[in-house]
């Protein structure tokens, strides 16, 4: 709320000019009334047909200034309204992306989603439209009291017993409202993850033929998020009416009690037919605010629910930050070391006693079967996670002691999980330093990626669109144009972590040379196969979290251990 507060303040101007032609509005319309009483008492029943044409004037005029009036509040909220959420959302977005590794891995993308997107227009609604008709109710009752009050004291009795009834109904209309609601938020989450995971995942859903079970379960998501909103609907159609007959029960009151006092014959009590005339128009503005209450509890219950959802998110702080006074490494020289590091996430051992050394500009190969920590190595090097035993050091510096964009800035990854975004080739390659990479390094890192023998192809060559994730190109493509990425960053440490395993034998042999010239950067190739870490300086075999065995392609075979396993599998006698 302190974000949004502020934001607020500095539109003030706009509050103003909203608020003057609110309250100008209010005022106009409260007149109205008034010159009806004067019809009525002074032309109807006074004769005075000669002020007739002045007085449908000025009601006239009341009716253009309103409009103008409107149009000038409903513009001037709608604008910060929007330049709020606008701001708010790209508050939140900024956060998410502060955010460390862990809060990704507990979180799904739904959620973050529904936060980003209907959470944050349930805000701006609270803000806008909703805040202004809050503050125009207020002033409107407070008005229209206040000119009942002059009118007859004996008749605002009426809707002064009325409105704490309707207020009552209201408040706890709002209560049950805002507990469905919350139910209604988290159901849409699971809706929004099931629609995101079915479309990101929908050529393994095809493949499996899964598509009756996906639907299955998109109906079962679908019907609860549908039954909350029915039970919404019903909550709210239960009390609402409960307003709208205590409404009607004023205006009849008013009618027949005022009646009463017109045909008084006691002066002190009797009030004239254009008073009761102006007094049930004045009802018929005091109905229309406490209708309203209903509604505007309910509205307010979403954006309620709505910002508690998304504190729950502004509340997570990043697991990974700078410490204060943090080195800034200005010449990275890419030497890594890990000295006796452990990793434990939650109660899972990941990582054990892992310790090596890697010198400038040398290779090592990493090796394990599937789960045995090669990735986790690469994300604590990466200083996605802390380990929490030991320490990694960057040219001598704990990781710890270093800025991240020092670590990140000098690394060029080459991920397990290939994602490429719905843009160019070219702005895909481009995209670890997209203001410094030029289209002649775009054009060497494809070469060297050997992505120029498909690219070249295509008409529009490194200028063709891909669809999102990649679509359309094969997963030797894909891996390929990630590769050119990296050797485009051009950093003086490399990580390909399982970047070659679906790329044929003679490409990936290319892609080896390629890496083999380049002797002033520090490269770190996790891999399954033996031909991507057989020329490395050094190879270490992992098992279950730890080093098992370590040396060079020649040694680690002699040894007849893992490595020599892995070797007879992949290439017999």
């Amino acid at each position: 709320m302190k974000f949004i507060l502020k934001e607020m303040g500095k539109k003030w101007y706009l509050y103003l000019i909203g608020f003057i032609a609110l309250f100008s509005s209010v005022y106009l319309d409260n007149l109205l009334p008034k010159y009806t009483k004067n019809i009525v008492d002074d032309v109807i029943m006074g004769g005075k047909v000669e002020i007739l044409t002045s007085l449908l004037m000025a009601i006239l005029g009341i009716g253009i200034g309103r409009m103008f009036l409107q149009y000038i509040k409903e513009v001037s909220f709608d604008t910060v309204g929007c330049m709020v959420a606008s701001n708010y959302r790209q508050h939140i977005f900024k956060h998410v992306q502060k955010l460390s590794v862990p809060f990704f891995d507990k979180t799904n993308t739904g959620e973050i989603m529904a936060r980003l997107t209907g959470d944050v227009d349930a805000v701006w609604g609270s803000i806008g439209f909703l805040g202004m008709l809050v503050v125009e109710v207020i002033f409107h009752v407070i008005l229209v009291v206040k000119n009942m009050l002059g009118l007859c004291p004996r008749l605002a009795v009426l809707p002064l017993l009325c409105m704490p009834l309707v207020a009552g109904i209201s408040i706890i209309l709002e209560s049950k409202v805002g507990k469905i609601y919350d139910k209604i938020s988290d159901a849409n989450v699971e809706l929004n993850t099931v629609c995101e995971e079915n479309i990101s995942g929908v050529r393994t859903v095809k493949s499996f033929t899964q598509e009756k079970f996906e639907i299955g379960k998109f109906i079962s998501k679908n019907k609860r998020y549908y039954e909350l909103s029915v039970d919404q609907s019903k909550t709210f159609i239960k009390y609402y009416p409960y307003i709208q007959m205590v409404s009607q029960l004023l205006t009849i009151a008013t009618i027949l009690y005022g009646g009463v006092l017109v045909m008084s014959s006691d002066p002190a009590k009797q009030i004239s037919l254009g008073t009761l005339s102006a007094f049930i128009q004045y009802c018929g503005y005091i109905v229309w605010p406490m209708e309203m209450l209903g509604w505007l509890g309910n509205e307010f219950a979403s954006g309620f629910a709505s910002i508690k959802k998304i504190n729950k998110i502004m509340s997570e702080k990043p697991e990974i930050v700078n410490k204060e006074n943090a080195i800034e490494l200005e010449d990275v020289k890419g030497e890594i070391t890990f000295e006796n590091v452990g990793l434990k996430i939650g109660e899972a051992e990941i990582l054990k006693n892992i310790s090596f050394s890697v010198k400038p500009g040398q290779t090592l190969g990493i090796m394990g079967e599937t789960g045995s920590g090669k990735s986790s190595l690469i994300n604590v090097l990466m200083r996605y996670y802390d380990p929490t035993e030991g320490k990694v050091l960057l040219d001598g510096h704990d990781l710890r002691d270093i800025t991240l964009s020092s670590i990140r800035g000098s690394v060029a990854p080459v991920t397990q999980d290939v994602f490429l975004f719905s843009d160019t080739i070219s702005e895909n390659v481009k995209f670890g330093k997209k203001s410094e990479i030029t289209d002649e390094q775009v054009s060497r890192a494809l070469k060297d990626s050997m992505c120029a023998e498909f690219v070249d192809k295509y008409e529009e060559k490194a200028e063709t669109l891909i669809g999102e994730r990649g679509v359309g190109l094969s997963g030797g493509q894909k891996q390929r144009i990630s590769i050119a990425r990296a050797f485009a960053r051009n950093e003086k440490i490399l990580i390909m972590d399982d970047s070659t395993s679906a790329l044929d034998m003679e490409t990936e042999s290319e892609i080896q040379k390629v890496l083999q010239g380049m002797t002033d950067i520090t490269k770190f190739i996790v891999a399954h196969r033996i031909s991507a870490v057989r020329h490395a300086d050094e190879i270490i075999v992992l098992k279950d979290g730890e080093i098992a065995e370590r040396g060079t392609h020649e040694e680690l075979l002699s040894l007849g251990g893992l490595y020599y396993e892995t070797y007879e599998s992949q290439y017999g006698e």
